[in-house]
């Protein structure tokens, strides 16, 4: 399993992250100071770290210098958005830069992006009694094959990805068709009734109001 550190002094925000990226399939630790951070690194292997700048002990940058010669990944979560500091964290080897507030479905995706281009991505998701090989693009339900469309494919790959998050229909359609969203549904719709129907997931696929649909699984 891929695994993550979190690094911020704002416990209720490395809870929050370790939330979603936990139901996305991730195995999360976090910490709330610098020195601490290096200590884990040290004591334990990851495979992506989520850094924030500002910290008790040793700021981000202090332990991202500690970082760079491990070729660990890094994404900065801070609260500090100028250029200036952007082109730091990216100057020292972060891989990305997340200012926030940020949006979850974000994070997520730019985790997977970090992941992707490290060639550590998690290959095999489960949600219940599915199970989906993203490499052989294969789905099965209790040992059973599914049939699926390229579109319905992507777009149980990303309900997996964030389960227990709503998703607003524009991230979805955008993120799986690859087009830009103008307000028109019914395609989506169509393919979210014809997965939930492939998937038995009448239940636990569920419609939000005025945002979009969220996979309700424990």
């Amino acid at each position: 399993m891929i695994k993550i550190l979190i690094v911020d002094d704002e416990k209720p925000i490395c809870d929050l992250i370790d939330l979603n990226l936990s139901s996305a399939g991730y195995h999360c630790d976090s910490v709330q100071d610098g020195l601490t951070a290096i200590e884990r690194i040290e004591q334990d292997s990851y495979d992506l770290i989520l850094l924030d700048i500002m910290l008790p002990g040793a700021d981000g940058y202090d332990v991202m210098e500690y970082i760079r010669p491990l070729g660990v990944p890094v994404i900065f979560i801070t609260a500090k958005h100028e250029v200036k500091d952007r082109v730091k964290g990216l100057k020292l080897g972060a891989d990305d830069y997340l200012v926030k507030p940020f949006d979850v479905v974000e994070l997520v995706a730019r985790v997977e992006a970090v992941l992707r281009r490290y060639n550590k991505t998690e290959q095999k998701l489960t949600a219940g009694d599915v199970m989906v090989d993203v490499e052989a693009r294969r789905v099965t339900k209790a040992g059973r094959p599914i049939v699926l469309t390229n579109k319905e494919f992507g777009l149980l790959v990303l309900f997996i990805r964030n389960k227990n998050v709503a998703l607003f229909r524009e991230t979805l359609y955008e993120k799986v068709w690859e087009e830009e969203y103008y307000g028109d549904s019914r395609t989506l719709d169509l393919h979210v009734q014809r997965l939930r129907r492939k998937l038995g997931w009448e239940n636990c696929l569920v419609a939000v109001y005025k945002v979009g649909y969220r996979l309700e699984l424990a």
